[in-house]
């Protein structure tokens, strides 16, 4: 004992111990100075001078009188049971040891479990915790303290962290009761295994119990309890469940008051039980389950009171169990049979060689066989809630072996044990001990010396107390004691005594057995290593064989109790089980890194020090050995390689240790002592905070540094631009003052030449006006004469000319404009025919059936492709004379003159251009009149020149189709001819002056702004009427023949728009209708200048094949494709390809085509061939027919009927002329009697049939065969036809004539085009006719014999070329060989050829092989060989886009996916002829070198890995990843399938396919360079487009997501920057980047992302919902995180702060708030992955629908008006709904007024609306207070207080309803109603109101106050499916509390983020030690 000296005298010592005690005692050697370190004591006790037991002990009592109950020894936790509660608890403890050093604040649990979890991070190794010492030390304590920092420091506050930590009560419940020494000591041991993920956070644990103490089920000591949880469900179950199970209290049970005490001071069982139901429903169990756990409970105790009476049968000791309502209520819980359970335990029954005999037992058997069966009970019941809580909190590893889990053990293990009754449980628990103490010295002091001598450290060996021996006696030498109690067991005839014996007989000797002291003594004793320990050795076998008799097993299988029998299924022996657990928990301890926490007891008194026990369990816990070995030895030990990968950054630090300094350096390992570890870590800190701070540095110094060069070059350009602006202006102020002085003295030279010149003049003035006058005067007398004479006559001639002027000017009076008009064109007779005469050869049927269908307004009526009109705002710069100015040569003017020109108007480079101008200039001034006709001359003989020579159009001209040659036009060879010859100098007609005005411009495309700036400046300000009228018809006449170029257009268009009224708009739309379609080819026909005469559209008829005839509107740049499609839409044809336009005139047909032909160009050709022929040409008989000109060959007859009937009736008519002709009879008699079916059906009679043999049949044919002959064949053909008898349609007829003339005539059914050909195979001619119809390409000579024929299959290619010489050409690419043709029409065959071919690859079924593809290992490929046939299966398997069509093999017939440019698919819709397979395998294989670009096989040789392959790759492409066992996301099959280069059965969601993509690289970084090669793989040498668009989404995507390492990244920007001009390249290198400056996401794209970049959209849009209703749509990045959303909306509403507010997600059945430190997207993507996967669970696939909203989250700072925005779109739709629920506490005053401010808010001023507030009182009200006031009362009192309200606007009452419920308590709450089952004293439903000040819980009727918990007073808090738990106050003793409610999340969210905003503001004012991991 330690003292301190008060007074010394001589020779003694007055002194004052430390319990207070004073001694005077002489001074001699027991006296021993106190070191100065025990004087106030140390908290490591290594650190103690006096090493001996009186200084350990006076350490551990001055710390413990200040209330300290921790001290170290070394790493070791030495804790002194203060049996009270401590203060030291607390959640603001727990932040104070998180993440702190051991040492570096007092000692104390939580430091030892955060070194567990900190050692577990940084050294990735699994730590253990042993806690050990007598029973009352605290262990159980300690290990949820541990656990409960552990949870803590997880930071997660997840569901299975409370579960975890609520196993505890349940197991304490069940095993654990008051003993003498501890009132919840623990009556059995347990392995605690918490299972940690990679980031540190809690993923499970696992319990392993054992040893549990059974026999204290039915026996105790006294003053001591049967287990906790039978008195809890005595005190704490409700009086209806405890009738239900006939249950009273503790002491009506034998089995509870055995150790007569049924309370335990400081426990409420009742508030126990509350905790202990909550904990049963944390952790799964059902209700159900609880209450079956219940009734064995309540059996058990009924069982105990069952008495036995003795009874004597047959000589034989029995029993009988008297009738009692404990045995009945046993029976019935039990849910066995009540004789069945009597028999079961008054009898025994014996398996013997022949049957089975049943003996009675006596009454003290019978009570041991009962107790045996509810221990039994008990035990397994306990094991079974072991089981079912580790089925709640044990989460199986992952397979993934990447997935790497650690785990931290906690061993809370029985302390030892010695009362005065020993039996079998004690001998288990203290040989448990001894394994403990055995693993202690082994750990601290054999080990570790043992290392010091293999590392050669320099090391005195010391000595300390081995229990090896103990142990080798009990349990490891052969013949031990505990075998030979298991050997003793096995025994029939074994007894306690034979037992005794046996031990006294092998180790009687030993020192460390203590035998009996006699023969009848039944203790024995063993020298434990905490002191001797005496066992009775009676009841020990029957405890170790724990086996229940065979009668009450049986019994148990007949129950009906489910649970009964599920926990007797597993029936194990309970000494082995023992052992078992205790070498599997000594297996986890050795494997882990140890700590120790040594716990010491005391006497349960509180402040009361036992010396003597707490010096008893320092010895045996060999603390001095231990602070010994801890004081010399090296407790830190790193490998070399450890200690240089941690401490390599202090490799250049100096005196890191000095010489002095004990560490050593062994032969592999570096030996420090703890402060050596400490000051290493500081030193490291501080090392890497420093290179932090250099890299910081050199970052920022790099950042200011660019900014500041950017700033000074931005400086240097202002700087230049201001100095450059100073200096110009001093410059021209210096300027300035020496033009001043110039001025000044030019001005003073200039006044004195002035003066002079002035006088000089006057003098030559007089001297010069005196010799003027002089002769002036002379010459004046002669003229006057000369003047009288010449002016008589000059004024007899004007008079005369006067006379003349009158009398013209009278006469041009009197002609009106129109008459002017009529004048011009004087040459057109009265009425324009066309379409008379006689009607052309073979068409005279049609004639004599002409009916108009329809008349047609030619003022109203539409043309075709009407283009929008023109928008004329921006036409007045377009003037005339601008482009005059700018493009006029020489001083040509743009106004009107009366003279010839010498050069054009324009430049032209052409010579003949230039003649041509100056010609075309002379006949407009002639036909305007502003030039006279020329005196007629002798014409030559013949014809003239101009109407003989034919000339061509010019080559290089591009407005449209070519034309074919015309019958009458002009040689561009004779343009000499047309200058001033004799030709032109004569006089000439006006249609002979235009004729020769538009052929120029026909011709010639260079003149064509010539001839119309001509024609403009002779409009402009042209005086005379006459040719100013002639002019504007001269115009419009142009403007329907040849378009302007794109240079004159604008400005002709603002010509036009100044024209005389009635021109203006005629022009306009004549202009804007031939630049739609093309210049013509030929000049206006009569019809047009009888059109342009009357300014309106012209009228054509079109006579149809049956007979109609139908009058169309048509313009002079009508084209065949409007009229036909004018007709189309006339009689309602929706089958048009083929039907053309037709022209016909005397014998002559030819097509127009539905193409680009000019309507008119057609008649203007007839015309002048009537003219040739010496006819009338404006009479010309022409004929405009619309018929069938080509068939599809895929054309379907029942697609279109209107089609179908045209084509018959002109098939019909071709037979009659003979059009169509047929080689057999029959065939004509057939179509005859088909015909007859069509017109009269099943009538067969005579008449009729001459009818129809009339219609049918040619004329040569009667004349060849009579007529009855015909009609003879005709009416048999009808008679004997399919048709009569059937019930066929006549439309089904009409079809199968249309095929038959189809099949029988293609040739007829064709286009024809003249070709010359150019190059290719040779023919027998160069120049022939091509023939395009359904079955091929025929080439014809003029006498139609066949060239050669090509069917479709054996076309490859078609394409056109320019020849300059020629104009265009087709290349026709064929099997036979290329062919080049030219071709007037080349682009029509072109476009023909290519649409029969497109069309038939599409719909054909059939292809080639261009190569062999070999895949038999793969079912998804089709494999084939080169050339063979390939059958197209056409359904959606396969998606074409993606390059994959689905096929069959013909030779095998296997079905699979087939490449498309693997295989040619034959244009053709039937199987293609062996010929044309060989001649395409022939042409292909030749080529195949180049055409194969792709090949699966096995066989070939290897791929290239860098380049596009459609194969999965086998095997990573990174060599890094080959090493690493990776799952199947390095296969590239999704890429392959996103990109289309990989078939998929089924189309797959693109978001499948970016999550299996994405997916695994966002969660393992070593996949992320392995994802960019992949996709970049693909991309290269990739020719298929769809494939490429894929493959840069993926990109753009993967660009976003995470970046490459940095190895891999230059690689992947220079792939981006050489392919810019891609559409996401850019941005792809803009993602890249942003990518680098982030950390990357955690989840796959959103489907949001994935759509967007799908629609080509780099801009991704969301909406957020506002709680006003409102919403808007914000762009949101790939990497926005929550909080840059959170801002940037704050910022568009223009809020004050964004603090408090938050984005949430709505669900369908949630709404979460998303964490600001996450990315948007990843928080969007995790919150409905999970909703949908847990809707998917319950109701199968779903489609997931998710709103997101912008809202407050957190009220605080939130004062209403001070943002009113803020008020009016979040405060106030927030608070309403809180307020209208009743869920705050107001006076009927605060109703009244808030009522009349939220009428305000909903009505404004309207007060006509008072009548309805009693109908909108819940909108006003309470909903609670609705009937505190009657309606009318509460509207009386409303409109009055709104009264008083006057001039109050709604956003002043939005703030005025915020101001009043601001004065409340609960303004900002987050209300939850919630079932709460913690509090008795609570009600069960509680309102639980949850704001910055903390948790506050209401009574929801009077809404009084019940609880409130500040932040800083909640210890822990977490929420689970529909649970939401909470712990108050100390982490020991704290108060919890459950709730039932679906709503938990939302209130552990709100919790979680208040208290992170509390802990932020605290942690702002202390700086923290941060360790770098």
């Amino acid at each position: 004992i330690g003292a301190k000296v008060t007074l010394s005298e001589s020779g003694q010592l007055q002194l004052i111990d430390d319990e207070g005690k004073e001694h005077k005692i002489k001074k001699d050697a027991s006296l021993k100075p106190m070191h100065p370190t025990s004087v106030n004591g140390v908290d490591d006790m290594i650190r103690l001078g006096d090493l001996n037991e009186a200084g350990l002990l006076r350490n551990l009592l001055i710390r413990h009188k200040e209330g300290i109950i921790y001290t170290y020894t070394g790493s070791i936790l030495v804790a002194v049971n203060p049996y009270q509660l401590l203060p030291i608890y607390t959640p603001e403890q727990v932040q104070l040891y998180t993440d702190r050093r051991l040492g570096e604040l007092p000692p104390h649990v939580f430091a030892i479990a955060d070194s567990c979890f900190f050692n577990m991070r940084r050294n990735r190794k699994d730590q253990c915790c042993i806690i050990s010492g007598e029973s009352g030390a605290g262990k159980t304590e300690s290990t949820k303290l541990i656990l409960q920092f552990l949870a803590a420091v997880s930071g997660q506050r997840s569901w299975i962290e409370q579960q975890i930590l609520e196993a505890n009560p349940i197991l304490e419940a069940f095993g654990n009761a008051k003993t003498v020494r501890n009132d919840n000591s623990s009556r059995f041991g347990k392995y605690i295994d918490i299972h940690f993920s990679k980031g540190g956070t809690i993923e499970g644990a696992r319990v392993e119990q054992y040893l549990l103490e059974k026999s204290r089920v039915c026996r105790q000591a006294q003053e001591e309890r049967n287990y906790h949880i039978f008195y809890y469900m005595l005190m704490g179950m409700p009086a209806e469940q405890k009738k239900i199970l006939s249950l009273g209290s503790a002491v009506e049970y034998n089995y509870l008051f055995m150790g007569e005490c049924t309370s335990c001071e400081g426990r409420d069982d009742i508030k126990e039980y509350a905790h202990f139901r909550s904990a049963m429903k944390i952790l799964t169990f059902t209700e159900n389950d609880s209450w079956e756990i219940h009734k064995l409970l309540a059996a058990i105790l009924h069982l105990g009171n069952v008495n036995f009476e003795a009874t004597v049968s047959n000589n034989l000791e029995g029993c009988d169990i008297p009738s009692s309502n404990n045995f009945n209520m046993a029976s019935k819980l039990l849910e066995v049979d009540t004789k069945a359970l009597d028999v079961s335990l008054t009898q025994r029954s014996f398996m013997t060689t022949r049957e089975i005999v049943s003996k009675p037992l006596t009454s003290e058997q019978a009570v041991d066989g009962r107790d045996a069966f509810v221990k039994a009970i008990y035990g397994r019941l306990f094991i079974w809630i072991v089981e079912k809580i580790n089925s709640a909190i044990y989460k199986p590893p992952s397979e993934d072996s990447n997935d790497i889990r650690r785990s931290i053990g906690l061993l809370d293990i029985f302390g030892f044990e010695n009362f005065k009754h020993n039996s079998f449980e004690q001998l288990c628990i203290n040989f448990a001990n001894e394994q403990l103490q055995q693993f202690f010295v082994k750990h601290v002091f054999k080990l570790e010396q043992e290392e010091y001598s293999r590392e050669n450290i320099v090391w005195t060996h010391i000595d300390y107390s081995d229990n090896q021996r103990t142990l080798d006696v009990l349990a490891i030498k052969s013949l031990n004691v505990l075998s030979l109690i298991d050997e003793e067991s096995h025994f029939p005839k074994g007894t306690d005594t034979t037992l005794l014996n046996k031990l006294n007989q092998m180790h009687g000797k030993s020192n460390i057995y203590i035998p009996p002291k006699n023969s009848h003594d039944t203790m024995f004793g063993i020298q434990h290593f905490a002191g001797p320990v005496y066992y009775d050795s009676k009841g020990f076998l029957e405890k170790n064989r724990d086996a229940l008799s065979l009668d009450l097993i049986q019994l148990v299988e007949t129950s009906t109790n489910k649970l009964l029998k599920n926990i007797f299924h597993n029936d194990l022996k309970y000494g082995r089980s023992f052992f078992l657990l205790l070498k599997k928990c000594n297996h986890f301890a050795v494997i882990s890194s140890p700590y120790l926490v040594r716990s010491k007891t005391f006497l349960l008194m509180i402040q009361l020090f036992d010396r003597e026990l707490c010096m008893r369990q320092l010895r045996y816990s060999g603390m001095m050995e231990t602070i010994r070995i801890r004081k010399a030895g090296y407790p830190i030990r790193h490998t070399f390689q450890e200690f240089l990968d941690r401490y390599r950054v202090l490799l250049n630090s100096a005196n890191v240790f000095s010489a002095e300094d004990d560490w050593e350096i062994g032969k592999t390992k570096v030996f420090l002592k703890d402060f050596h570890d400490t000051m290493l870590e500081l030193k490291r800190d501080k090392a890497l905070n420093e290179k932090a701070l250099v890299i910081q540095k050199v970052l920022r110094g790099y950042k200011h540094r660019k900014q500041f060069l950017k700033q000074r070059s931005a400086a240097v350009v202002v700087q230049k631009y201001w100095r450059g602006h100073k200096g110009r202006k001093l410059f021209r102020v210096q300027l300035g003052f020496a033009r001043l002085q110039a001025t000044v003295r030019s001005r003073q030279i200039a006044r004195q030449y002035e003066l002079e010149r002035r006088a000089t003049l006057l003098l030559q003035t007089q001297i010069h006006g005196y010799l003027a006058r002089k002769e002036w005067k002379r010459k004046r007398d002669a003229a006057i004469l000369l003047q009288a004479h010449i002016r008589g006559l000059n004024a007899r001639r004007a008079v005369d000319k006067m006379k003349r002027d009158v009398q013209a000017a009278e006469q041009s009076e009197i002609i009106t404009d129109q008459e002017m008009v009529d004048n011009i064109f004087g040459f057109l007779p009265s009425l324009v025919g066309g379409q008379e005469g006689q009607a052309p050869a073979g068409f005279e049927d049609l004639e004599r059936k002409r009916s108009v269908l329809e008349e047609v307004d030619l003022d109203d009526a539409p043309m075709m492709e009407e283009l929008p009109e023109e928008d004329y705002d921006d036409l007045d710069e377009y003037s005339f004379s601008k482009f005059a100015s700018m493009y006029f040569q020489g001083a040509a003017t743009p106004t009107h003159i009366r003279q010839r020109l010498r050069q054009p108007l324009l430049y032209h480079e052409d010579e003949n251009d230039v003649l041509a101008s100056l010609t075309v200039w002379w006949i407009i001034l002639r036909f305007m009149g502003d030039l006279p006709e020329p005196k007629p001359q002798q014409a030559p003989r013949g014809r003239s020149a101009f109407a003989d020579r034919s000339l061509q159009k010019d080559p290089e001209d591009d407005a449209g189709v070519a034309k074919p040659p015309t019958v009458q036009t002009i040689s561009e060879e004779e343009e000499i001819m047309i200058a001033e010859g004799p030709t032109l100098d004569r006089p000439l007609t006006s249609l002979e002056k235009l004729h020769i005005i538009v052929g120029y411009a026909i011709v010639r495309r260079d003149l064509r702004d010539e001839i119309y700036c001509q024609i403009c400046k002779q409009l402009q300000e042209n005086g005379n009427r006459s040719s100013f009228f002639r002019g504007w018809v001269l115009l419009s006449l142009c403007l329907g023949i040849f378009p302007p170029t794109e240079r004159f257009i604008k400005y002709l268009q603002s010509f036009i728009r100044l024209g005389p009224v009635g021109y203006a708009p005629y022009c306009a739309e004549r202009l804007r209708r031939t630049v739609a379609n093309g210049v013509r080819g030929e000049p206006p026909s009569w019809l047009e200048l009888q059109a342009t005469k009357n300014k309106k559209p012209m009228a054509i008829s079109v006579t149809l094949m049956d007979g109609r005839t139908i009058n169309l509107p048509v313009d002079s740049a009508s084209t065949s494709k409007e009229v036909c499609q004018m007709l189309s839409q006339k009689v309602k044809l929706q089958d048009t390809f083929g039907f053309s336009l037709y022209v016909a005139l005397y014998d002559k047909v030819w097509s127009l085509g539905s193409g680009h032909e000019h309507v008119m160009d057609a008649i203007s050709q007839c015309e002048q061939e009537v003219k040739r022929k010496g006819g009338k040409e404006q009479h010309a008989p022409w004929r405009l027919y619309f018929r069938k000109e080509i068939f599809t060959p895929w054309h379907d007859c029942s697609q279109d009927s209107v089609s179908t009937d045209l084509i018959y009736r002109q098939v019909i008519r071709g037979l009659k002329y003979g059009e169509y002709q047929c080689e057999r009879e029959e065939d004509v008699a057939e179509l005859a009697a088909k015909h007859f079916f069509v017109q009269y059906g099943s009538d067969s009679s005579m008449e009729n049939t001459e009818s129809v043999v009339q219609d049918c049949v040619n004329s040569t044919l009667l004349e060849s065969k009579s007529e009855a002959k015909w009609i003879q064949m005709v009416n048999t053909a009808h008679l004997q036809g399919p048709y009569i008898n059937s019930k066929a349609k006549a439309a089904e007829v009409k079809a199968e004539v249309v095929d038959f003339a189809r099949q029988k005539w293609p040739l007829f059914f064709s286009r024809f085009f003249e070709v010359v050909r150019h190059s290719g195979p040779s023919l027998p001619k160069n120049k022939f006719i091509v023939a395009i119809n359904w079955t091929g390409i025929t080439f014809l000579d003029e006498r139609e014999r066949k060239l050669l024929e090509l069917s479709y299959p054996m076309v490859t290619g078609v394409n056109t070329m320019r020849y300059s010489s020629f104009g265009q050409s087709v290349c026709l690419l064929t099997l036979k060989g290329d062919f080049t043709l030219n071709a007037v029409m080349a682009a029509d065959i072109v476009d023909v050829v290519a649409l029969f071919l497109a069309g038939l690859t599409e719909r054909s079924q059939y292809a080639v092989a261009l190569q062999e593809i070999n895949r038999q290992d793969d079912p998804t490929f089709l494999s084939f060989k080169k050339g063979e046939l390939i059958l197209l299966v056409k359904d959606d398997d396969f998606s074409p886009s993606g390059g994959w069509l689905k096929g069959q093999n013909e030779r095998t017939g296997q079905k699979g996916a087939v490449p498309t440019d693997a295989i040619l698919i034959l244009p053709t819709l039937t199987k293609p002829t062996n010929e044309v397979l060989v001649s395409i395998f022939t042409v292909f294989n030749i080529v195949s070198n180049i055409t194969v670009t792709w090949m699966i096989s096995k066989n070939v040789a290897p791929e290239r890995l860098w380049a596009n392959s459609r194969e999965p790759i086998r095997q990573p492409l990174l060599k890094r990843l080959l090493v690493v066992v990776f799952p199947l996301p390095i296969s590239c099959a999704p890429i392959l399938k996103y990109m289309g280069d990989y078939p998929t059965r089924q189309i797959q969601n693109p978001l499948e396919l970016t999550d299996q993509i994405f997916g695994p690289a966002t969660q393992n970084e070593a996949l992320r360079d392995e994802i960019y090669c992949q996709i970049m793989k693909q991309m290269t040498s990739n020719n298929i487009r769809y494939s490429m668009e894929q493959g840069w989404q993926l990109l753009w995507l993967c660009c976003g997501l995470f970046p490459p390492s940095n190895s891999l990244l230059k690689h992947i920007q220079r792939f981006l920057e050489t392919r810019r001009r891609e559409t996401l390249a850019s941005d792809c290198l803009h993602r890249l980047q942003g990518a680098l400056r982030t950390e990357p996401r955690k989840l796959p794209p959103h489907h949001v992302e994935v759509d967007a970049v799908q629609h080509n959209s780099i801009q991704i849009f969301h909406k957020i919902h506002f709680p006003n209703d409102t919403g808007e749509i914000f762009e949101v990045a790939t990497n926005t995180k929550v909080r840059d959303l959170v801002r940037m909306i704050a910022t568009k509403l223009g809020l004050i702060s964004e603090d408090g507010f938050s984005i949430f997600v709505k669900t369908p059945d949630k709404v979460l708030s998303l964490s600001e430190a996450d990315y948007f997207f990843d928080s969007l993507r995790q919150i409905t992955d999970w909703t949908r996967t847990t809707k998917m669970a319950k109701d199968g696939p779903v489609n997931m629908s998710y709103s997101v909203f912008f809202m407050r989250k957190l009220w605080f700072n939130v004062i209403p008006g001070r943002d009113l925005e803020a008020d009016r779109i979040f405060h106030f739709p927030q608070e309403l709904p809180k307020y209208l629920r009743g869920y705050h506490r107001c006076t009927k005053e605060d109703m009244v007024q808030l009522g009349a401010l939220l009428f305000r808010v909903k009505m404004n001023n309207d007060k006509t609306q008072f009548v309805m507030i009693p109908k909108m009182l819940k909108e006003l009200v309470p909903n609670d207070q609705l009937k505190a006031m009657s309606a009318d009362d509460w509207k009386k009192n409303i409109v009055a207080t709104y009264n008083k309200q006057a001039g109050m606007t709604v956003e002043e009452a939005i703030v005025g309803f915020l101001k009043v419920i601001f004065k409340w308590p609960t303004f900002g709450c987050a209300f939850f109603e919630v079932k709460q089952t913690s509090e008795p004293s609570f009600p069960d439903i509680v309102r639980i109101a949850i704001s910055r000040q903390g948790v506050t819980i209401m009574h929801p009727k009077t809404k009084d106050v019940l609880a409130t918990y500040p932040l800083n007073k909640i210890a822990n808090w977490c929420s689970g499916s529909t649970y939401f738990h909470m712990t108050v106050g100390n982490l020991v003793k704290g108060n919890k509390i459950l709730c039932e409610t679906s709503l938990g999340y939302k209130m552990d969210d709100l919790l979680t983020s208040y208290a992170n905003m509390y802990l932020n503001e605290t942690r702002a004012q202390r700086p923290r030690n941060r360790r770098f991991n």
